[in-house]
């Protein structure tokens, strides 16, 4: 049997492995000159541990699995990974309802965690300001691109065909069975496909035939660092008590494996699917999203008081310092430099609803990962085996 996978960020490259350690032969299309050029090079970094997820959802089961699976291949294979625990913080008495239902979930998921007391958070973070918080001892820091690279390697090792640069231009069903796919010079012929372009998957899908339940609406998510000099404010890592009907998990903290502090990410649109600054602007992508009925649902939900709050932080240094002083107090906009940013594929139904749960969707010899966002690099693994055995492989 002969798989070509397209996409060859994390969740690609898993897949990837998951085929050839079960005999598979694998072809990997990235249309990049890298590997993990976009989502997962521009991640976290943090190894989650499933506490904000739906109990029995995919992400819940995958999540607290792929936790485990991810930093033990990380460590067989010579990866950087720490596993710090973290602490999620309310910062009044406000939201102390929010957080015993995260408690309560975490319980559910499988996640090991514990409410403590506002005295025992500052053991952990001296910096802190909370009146209770949430302490999650699996969550860590690892470094993602460094799986990436371990998985090709590996990849490599077993005869694994690996392309760069390669874009699938078209998709069509195969003379004699299976899929074939254009590639600028050749014509690949396989029994199936899988989709795991991520920013683009929904065009891929489209460009097989398939109709995409949901679209992909790209956010841009950007991040501070602390100074040097001040990233002993900062031990672990330090979240915000997440709003439930938002996608997002808030601006947090995180001690990166170098000893770096990184702060953020806010939450804007992107204006290109691969846009990782505001000048980076691109007519069709906006297009896109403009033509989507569930964009201006969306946006009417959400564009004001949050969506406006999300690019005022993007523009001000000190609206984002003051985000991150809610949690450690000491911070300020002189603390704090720029960083960079991601984008998150975000699917987006018709109605404006988010997808809330990785989507997966199967054609004829084809499957497609139409929605994967964070905790998607934790879970690379687990998703991995649940799309292999949609292949049949």
């Amino acid at each position: 049997m002969r798989v070509v996978v397209i996409g060859g960020g994390i969740l690609g490259l898993a897949v990837a492995w998951e085929l050839v350690s079960r005999g598979t032969d694998v072809t990997v299309l990235e249309k990049e000159n890298h590997w993990a050029t976009h989502q997962t090079g521009h991640n976290s970094n943090v190894v989650h541990a499933g506490l904000y997820y739906k109990p029995g959802s995919a992400k819940a089961r995958m999540s607290v699995a792929g936790n485990k699976s991810i930093v033990d291949f990380a460590r067989a294979n010579g990866v950087g990974v720490e596993v710090c625990g973290k602490l999620v913080l309310a910062t009044d008495e406000a939201e102390l309802p929010a957080l015993g239902v995260l408690a309560e979930r975490a319980e559910a998921n499988g996640v090991p965690a514990k409410l403590i007391t506002r005295e025992e958070a500052l053991e952990y973070e001296p910096e802190v300001s909370c009146v209770q918080a949430l302490r999650v001892e699996s969550t860590g820091v690892i470094d993602f691109p460094g799986v990436c690279a371990a998985l090709v390697r590996l990849l490599a090792e077993k005869g694994a065909d690996l392309r760069l640069r390669t874009a699938a231009l078209g998709i069509r069903p195969g003379h004699a069975g299976g899929v074939e796919i254009a590639t600028g010079d050749a014509v690949l012929k396989a029994d199936a496909l899988v989709n795991c372009a991520g920013l683009q998957s929904d065009r891929v899908a489209e460009l097989a035939g398939v109709r995409p339940r949901a679209r992909i609406v790209p956010f841009r998510g950007e991040y501070y660092e602390l100074r040097p000099e001040r990233r002993h404010l900062v031990r672990g890592l330090i979240y915000p008590v997440p709003d439930p009907t938002l996608p997002f998990l808030g601006v947090h903290l995180t001690r990166m494996l170098d000893g770096s502090v990184h702060a953020g990410p806010n939450a804007v649109l992107a204006l290109r699917r691969e846009g990782y600054r505001w000048r980076d602007f691109s007519p069709a992508d906006i297009a896109d999203v403009a033509r989507f009925p569930g964009s201006w649902k969306l946006a009417r939900k959400y564009a004001y008081p949050t969506g406006l709050e999300e690019i005022l932080r993007s523009l001000s240094k000190r609206r984002f310092a003051e985000s991150l002083a809610r949690l450690v107090p000491a911070v300020g906009p002189d603390d704090i430099v720029r960083h960079g940013s991601g984008v998150r594929a975000q699917a987006l139904y018709p109605d404006g609803s988010l997808v809330d749960d990785f989507l997966i969707e199967t054609a004829p010899h084809q499957v497609h990962v139409l929605n994967a966002p964070s905790p998607a690099a934790t879970s690379a693994l687990e998703i991995a085996k649940h799309v292999v055995n949609e292949v049949g492989a």
